[in-house]
């Protein structure tokens, strides 16, 4: 750094004289070429970019390098991001996928289960209809023994009843009803189905 103070004081110092010269001498137009003029813009040309080559570029460099750098990084982590993204989203559909395919099993399950039951339901309604038929099957043909017994009962009563009359003389009412109850037994009653 030293050097480069030395360098360009030296410089300033030795222009100094020819910028005096160049006052003195007489003025020409600006597109006059002047000697010393160029060889000193030539000379801080040289000195700036000597300066700007040692100290300034290399940090300008460094920068630039610095954030082609990061947006190439950033360019990275873009693309790991979208294939993540990507990943994660083939993942959720394979998840919903195998969910919808989980809640039809469950649908059909649950109808099939239904259906059983409904087919359950009806089979058992139907054994019961038939259980109550034959309940009340039995019931009429019981009730009609009962109603038949009932029947020839009473019949003999007025057989032996219309006999005693007829003969006018009462037997023994015991054995009367034993002789009519054999010979009814004996008689098939109309409309029985035996």
């Amino acid at each position: 750094m030293r050097k480069l103070l030395t360098v360009i004081s030296a410089s300033i110092v030795a222009a100094l004289p020819l910028a005096a010269q160049e006052a003195e001498a007489p003025k020409g137009g600006l597109l006059t070429p002047s000697g010393g003029l160029m060889v000193w813009t030539l000379v801080i040309f040289a000195v700036v970019l000597f300066i700007l080559s040692k100290f300034a570029f290399p940090k300008i460099l460094e920068a630039v390098e610095a954030r082609e750098k990061s947006l190439s990084d950033a360019i990275e982590a873009a693309k790991k991001d979208r294939e993540e993204a990507a990943a994660l989203l083939a993942e959720h559909q394979k998840a919903l996928a195998a969910t919808r395919d989980e809640a039809q099993k469950i649908i059909s399950d649950a109808r099939a289960a239904g259906e059983k039951v409904r087919t359950d339901v009806i089979e058992q309604a139907h054994k019961e209809q038939q259980a109550m038929l034959e309940r009340a099957r039995a019931e009429i043909v019981s009730e009609k023994d009962k109603a038949l017994a009932e029947l020839r009962k009473q019949t003999v009563e007025l057989a032996v009843r219309a006999a005693s009359k007829v003969i006018e003389r009462n037997l023994d009412v015991e054995s009367n009803r034993t002789v009519v109850e054999k010979f009814l037994a004996s008689i098939e009653p109309v409309g029985s189905k035996r």
